[in-house]
């Protein structure tokens, strides 16, 4: 009896002993294990290494091997969409004393703006055309008229007086494109939009 007894006590502290060597303070997670924070080298572990209580389990290499195997894969980010031109084909048919002006290049909108190819309205109008490709400097002359604008600005000068207008000229697809009321008024033509047959009639 005492011989049962004293082997029970012995296979008893073994199990504690063995439970000893692995366990330490700090509570565990549902899967019975955690990291170690204090005293890690103290136990065998590196410091915030995952680990098991009473070898319930693998390191923390392992665990976090199988963590990454079962997240949910990342979704890709949306791509951008294409931001749509601020600009588009007006249709806009423009008559120089009563004659249908062709262009090779289509009229367009942009900002509630008539544009129209530079050099096609310049020789519909008669003018004679300066372009300096380097400032972006556009000067036109007829007659006594005098009208100079720069790609991509607003301000325009009418016989050396400046104003500012809607739309700057500006290159769209190879093409430089200038406000087509604006530019006719600057060569002192008359000018009539109408919206209703989208036409612009041009006199001298």
């Amino acid at each position: 009896m005492k011989k049962k007894v004293l082997s029970s006590s012995f296979a008893l502290v073994l199990i504690l002993s063995s439970a000893t060597a692995y366990a330490h303070p700090g509570r565990t997670d549902s899967n019975g294990g955690h990291y170690c924070r204090t005293n890690c080298a103290k136990w065998g572990l590196q410091d915030g290494e995952y680990h098991y209580h009473n070898g319930g389990g693998s390191s923390s290499r392992s665990s976090s091997s199988s963590s990454s195997s079962k997240s949910t894969p990342k979704k890709s980010a949306a791509k951008p969409k294409a931001a749509k031109p601020a600009y588009k084909e007006s249709g806009l048919r423009v008559y120089v004393n009563g004659n249908k002006l062709s262009f090779s290049s289509e009229p367009l909108i942009y900002q509630n703006t008539n544009l129209v190819p530079l050099r096609e309205i310049a020789e519909g109008l008669g003018a004679t055309l300066n372009y300096d490709n380097n400032s972006g400097t556009i000067g036109v002359t007829k007659g006594n008229s005098k009208m100079t604008l720069t790609i991509g600005s607003k301000i325009v000068f009418y016989n050396g007086s400046s104003e500012t207008v809607s739309a700057a000229p500006k290159v769209i697809k190879g093409v430089t494109y200038v406000p087509a009321q604006v530019f006719a008024r600057g060569l002192g033509a008359g000018i009539e939009l109408d919206n209703i047959n989208n036409s612009l009639k041009i006199t001298f």
